[in-house]
């Protein structure tokens, strides 16, 4: 009997999606206590990449996930979940002990910001079964067979070298089967340094399309005297529409290959309440989506349900405007949801937010 997907049955497009990256198990002590007196922890999984599969599948975007976690009850929980939101987990890598020695999964302690007081996160993922893993093995022609899309991130190389020859292989074997590529610098303080990061996502690159955000890359003044200094130096944080537009023409001069530049501006209010809004360049032009506020439930993950929407909108050949005010919306809507992703399993709930339409819907 052949097995299938009813969410996929009557899906508008042909793209397939393949990620690649590490889950977590995240723990959260309940109704904003610190982590210092906490006495139990919600458990839930998660991970940027996995956001990512994750959001698509629920939209009906046919979604795989490619990672390594231990042959455990801890590991096979991981992959459940996702499963249940109907990402295909079929590479994943079962790892036994002498794959991957320490044999764990990595984890990481969420402690909820409220009012005044921001979220902090505790990273517990070192020597992790994807840190540990040799990939040098695996065929990642046949892994990528089939695919449209591929999504990576600046978070999975920061984990060790191992890791880092994994992206750059497979971003060179993405690009010469074919598949767009979408990459997003995602720079985490806690795994390595600045310049580290900045070096190694340079050098990806060459083999990106769809560029999510502007960070951590060299795009030096002058290639020949980098004492010059970068060209986002001399922007804020919250740049103005001609200072972002000078960025995203300098990234496709120096890299002509990349076909769209996105990324968002926060704007945090308080730890409860922030206001998103985004820049993106498409077809020769800079695009400023409209300006969302709302209240924060859960912040985590806002940046992968960013790129997640950008992605769908992109798959179903959204206009420019519309698809940078789908991907805001769907950032928007991840911070009323709990969890590491966004689970909105109707499209029309996110555009209604990006046409601004409150209205309750029966």
């Amino acid at each position: 009997m052949e097995h299938k997907n009813p969410l996929l049955e009557e899906r508008d497009t042909a793209e397939k999606f393949i990620t690649i990256g590490e889950i977590m198990l995240r723990l959260t002590p309940p109704n904003y206590e610190k982590i210092r007196v906490a006495t139990s922890f919600e458990a839930s999984y998660g991970g940027s990449e996995a956001n990512i599969a994750l959001a698509l599948a629920n939209l009906g975007i046919d979604s795989t996930f490619f990672s390594v976690v231990p042959n455990n009850s801890l590991g096979k929980s991981a992959i459940r979940m996702l499963r249940s939101n109907d990402v295909h987990c079929t590479p994943v890598i079962l790892s036994s002990p002498e794959q991957t020695p320490t044999h764990r999964l990595g984890s990481y302690y969420l402690e909820t910001g409220y009012g005044i007081r921001a979220s902090k996160v505790t990273y517990d993922r070192k020597h992790s079964a994807i840190s540990e893993f040799d990939f040098s093995e695996i065929d990642l022609d046949a892994l990528f067979e089939g695919f449209t899309w591929l999504h990576l991130s600046g978070i999975t190389p920061a984990l060790g070298p191992n890791c880092r020859d994994l992206i750059l292989r497979s971003l060179k074997t993405a690009k010469e089967k074919g598949l767009t590529v979408s990459f997003d610098g995602n720079f985490r303080s806690k795994l390595w340094t600045w310049e580290e990061a900045r070096d190694f996502c340079t050098l990806c690159l060459p083999y990106v399309d769809v560029l999510l955000g502007i960070e951590p890359y060299h795009l030096w003044k002058d290639e020949d005297d980098h004492s010059k200094g970068d060209v986002k130096d001399d922007i804020p944080f919250r740049p103005a529409y001609e200072e972002q537009d000078e960025v995203f023409r300098v990234f496709v001069e120096r890299y002509p290959n990349l076909k769209c530049i996105a990324r968002h501006v926060r704007y945090a209010h308080s730890g409860s309440e922030n206001s998103l809004k985004a820049f993106m360049w498409y077809e020769g032009h800079t695009f400023e989506s409209k300006m969302f506020t709302f209240n924060i439930l859960d912040r985590v993950g806002g940046g992968d349900a960013f790129a997640s929407g950008l992605i769908y909108a992109m798959m179903h050949n959204y206009r420019p405007m519309d698809m940078i005010n789908f991907a805001v919306a769907s950032s928007a809507i991840k911070h009323t949801i709990c969890g590491d992703a966004n689970i909105t399993d109707d499209v029309s709930t996110i555009r209604n937010l990006m046409n601004m339409n409150y209205d309750i819907k029966r």
